[in-house]
């Protein structure tokens, strides 16, 4: 975006590439009401007419096919339901811009964006055939067989619009998201019809028989805007892709059980160590595993007050120490060719004082109630999410993000469309295979902070009634790491609270110790031993 200053108010211009179309729509009207003007870029990008020669070259790596045996489902079943999903709708084509919405598509993964396997491409997907837009230099011999194989045609990334003119040019109707369809798109499609709809008013005056006096024009190019089909289907993990979840997400625990062990040793030798220093060191025990791959995102390695700044990422030259004398936040995650994780755990070194206990043991009362969770299908994430924060209600405290975002397998660490939130927006329901977050917390500005974070899968539950005649749904854990005992102010929690934390430790110990030996092996039979109430 730019601006510059215009006789009695202000322009801006928007680069239409980068907003998708919706959020450039609301742009414009939001600055409408101040007498500013929103400017759309046609074929320059202001800003890269500064960096010439200068802007970096876009990623070049290769794109690789994902397999069948962590995929689940082949090429060729999901553009046959997408299409199935087309015909009920009455479109004949789908632009699909959502890197992730492609990767999964068409089964192929990439590494152009950070911590996040997906690659820069569209996809155009109509009812006899299907095309990829992307960088060709990126796509190898196996990558060009696996697309070939499927009926995809490979096109130039940058040929995107021309071809969507061409839809138009033909009559289709598009089915557009334009919740993340880029603005440039939605306009060239528009743009398109107008001409289209123009050349045959053209027609109708010169008497053609391309205009049905009685019914107006028969066929035409149609937007039909509504949210990608896509983005559901991705989100109803098949088996294999639990499988590879559920694989993945043991693998990452001997990691961490491996890493507390070192930085415990640290600790306890009084070497001093930083954040950063403690965020590298646990890359280097998961890149070890088997099918690592990389990060899932930026690793929020947070010791005492920095804990309490959620999206907080230390820095080399500014950031702070981790010691006996602090809690220490640590909320990290993978990414492996089998699947994805996040997980967050707090813990202390030294002594915990009676108000991190008191407020640690309710971040973990809410956590395990959204667990333990069992409530009728249709329910919107928004329903559960007081779940997770009433004990802290109790006592007048709260968090200020949500409780649960949607994970990806072997893609992105966030994705939608479901959620846990108080925010009441998304009404997607839970669904059988969704794959979500459980990560209460608490934070005191300036002090400290507290998150504990598994991956849950949504599963089917067999109650003793069906009230209603609908089916109820409970969830199943993917996250199989300790909870530090001494944060717990053990008078708080019930005897189900007891009794869930000492199965979800045994379960732990069954689950993990099998990876491990030697110093990490003892520390997980130390921290998954049974917790007695006094």
């Amino acid at each position: 975006m730019m601006f510059w200053p215009l006789v009695g108010e202000l322009a801006l211009t928007l680069d239409q590439f980068l907003f998708s179309s919706d959020a450039a729509e609301e742009l414009k009207q939001g600055i409408a009401k101040k007498n500013h003007e929103l400017v759309f870029l046609y074929e320059k990008n202001l800003v890269d007419e500064i960096w010439k020669e200068s802007r970096p070259e876009p990623p070049k790596k290769p794109i690789r096919v994902h397999e069948l045996k962590y995929a689940g489902a082949d090429v060729a079943s999901k553009l046959s339901s997408l299409r199935s999903e087309l015909v009920a709708a009455g479109s004949s084509a789908i632009v699909i811009s959502m890197l992730d919405e492609v990767a999964w598509l068409l089964n192929l993964r990439g590494s152009d964006v950070p911590h996040s396997p997906v690659m820069y491409a569209y996809l155009i997907v109509e009812i006899d055939k299907a095309k990829l837009f992307v960088d060709t230099s990126k796509v190898g011999t196996e990558v060009l067989d696996h697309l070939e194989n499927a009926g995809i045609e490979l096109r130039p990334y940058d040929s995107i619009l021309s071809e969507v003119e061409s839809l138009a040019a033909k009559g289709a109707k598009v089915w557009l998201d334009a919740s993340s369809v880029n603005a440039a798109i939605v306009h060239t499609y528009n743009t398109a019809c107008e001409k289209y709809y123009e050349s045959l008013e053209s027609k109708r005056k010169s008497k053609t028989k391309a205009y049905d006096d009685s019914n107006g024009w028969s066929e035409g190019p149609t937007g039909m805007y509504r949210v990608s089909p896509v983005s559901l289907a991705k989100a109803l993990k098949n088996d294999a892709e639990l499988e590879g979840m559920r694989s993945c997400h043991l693998r990452d625990a001997a990691a961490l059980a491996q890493f507390w062990v070192w930085i415990e040793e640290q600790i306890n030798k009084n070497v001093k160590l930083t954040e950063v220093e403690a965020a590298e060191k646990l890359l280097e025990f998961r890149s070890r595993q088997p099918g690592f791959l990389d990060t899932s995102f930026d690793t929020i390695s947070g010791s005492g007050a920095n804990g309490a700044i959620i999206h907080y990422k230390p820095e080399p030259d500014s950031c702070s120490v981790v010691n006996e004398k602090k809690l220490f936040l640590l909320d990290s995650g993978a990414q492996y060719v089998d699947g994805t994780t996040d997980i967050t755990r707090t813990v202390h070194f030294g002594e915990p004082s009676p108000r991190q206990k008191d407020c640690f043991t309710r971040v973990l009362q809410g956590h395990i109630a959204l667990d333990q969770a069992v409530f009728p299908e249709n329910t919107p994430g928004f329903v559960l999410d007081a779940f997770a924060r009433s004990f802290l209600w109790k006592i007048g405290l709260d968090y200020r993000h949500g409780t649960g975002h949607g994970v990806g397998a072997a893609l992105n660490v966030h994705e939608g469309p479901q959620s846990i939130s108080f925010r009441f927006g998304n009404t997607t329901s839970l669904q059988s295979g969704m794959i979500v977050s459980n990560e209460p917390g608490y934070y005191e500005d300036h002090a400290f902070g507290i998150r504990i974070e598994n991956l849950l899968v949504v599963k089917e539950v067999d109650t003793p009634n069906r009230f209603g005649g609908i089916g109820y749904l409970g969830f199943e854990k993917l996250t199989y790491v300790p909870i530090q005992a001494k944060l717990i102010d053990l008078s708080l929690l019930s005897g189900a609270e007891f009794d869930w934390l000492n199965d979800y430790h045994s379960q732990v110990w069954d689950k993990v110790s099998p990876l491990l030996d030697g110093p990490a092996s003892q520390w997980l039979w130390n921290n998954t031993r049974p917790l007695v109430k006094q």
